[in-house]
């Protein structure tokens, strides 16, 4: 097939203990999926699950042991971290049942969700989407894949983000409001979920501001501890 210019190269992750990389299809994020987090953003706890996305190309790879750097956006002057187990999807479907969901997870990996609040919070007063607040370059730095079948089903795992040091974040994920089998059973009703889709679990409280020169280091439980430098 011809092209009028070159495809773009395929957004993709390192796996753990692989020269393998895990093509990334679409990335899903949940909101608002810890009580605490749901709280200081003005919900109230438990609601129906809701979703938004980012490009593929947001993902922004960080290896451990290497601290990465992710550039400071521009059109803010608040931006967020927000870090979140990340579930990847290797076998697809739609309507999956809760029950079922488990079988279709490919693995996991620990990101950041980072947000041009102010942004976010202007679109929401005027209801407007959230794209420019959420999909912007490298606003999805991620660490490798870890196959399900090395870490076991995560369902109980300390995570936490520090920045200079200091702990922003520190939450376990036994503390989501819905979990990742529920998440896949929503999700996958309204979107066929395919191989190489990432899911954005939700962050915990603690969310706030970073700065250029700051080092966020983050991870979750038997998975990664990851250094990024806003620059």
């Amino acid at each position: 097939m011809d092209h009028v210019f070159p495809p773009a190269v395929i957004a993709a992750l390192p796996v753990a203990g692989s020269s393998a990389r895990f093509p990334v299809h679409r990335i899903y994020c949940v909101g608002r999926n810890y009580v605490d987090h749901a709280k200081e953003m003005g919900g109230t706890g438990r609601e129906a699950p809701f979703f938004f996305m980012k490009p593929a190309d947001a993902v922004l790879p960080v290896t451990p042991g290497v601290v990465g750097t992710m550039h400071y956006p521009t059109q803010t002057a608040e931006l967020h971290h927000e870090v979140e187990l990340v579930v990847a999807i290797g076998t697809g479907g739609r309507d999956i049942k809760a029950a079922d969901a488990l079988g279709h997870v490919w693995g996991y990996a620990v990101g950041i969700d980072m947000t041009r609040r102010d942004l976010q919070a202007e679109a929401k007063k005027l209801g407007r989407p959230w794209c420019v607040s959420k999909g912007f370059d490298e606003s999805a730095p991620i660490g490798p894949v870890h196959r399900i079948a090395d870490t076991g089903v995560i369902d109980s795992a300390r995570i936490y983000l520090e920045v200079n040091g200091t702990v922003r974040q520190d939450s376990n994920v036994d503390k989501l409001i819905w979990n990742v089998a529920e998440t896949i059973e929503t999700l996958s009703g309204y979107f066929a979920l395919l191989p190489g889709d990432l899911i954005f679990t939700g962050t915990p409280g603690g969310v706030a501001a970073v700065r250029q020169g700051d080092l966020l280091a983050f991870g979750v439980e038997g998975l990664d501890r990851l250094e990024l430098r806003i620059v």
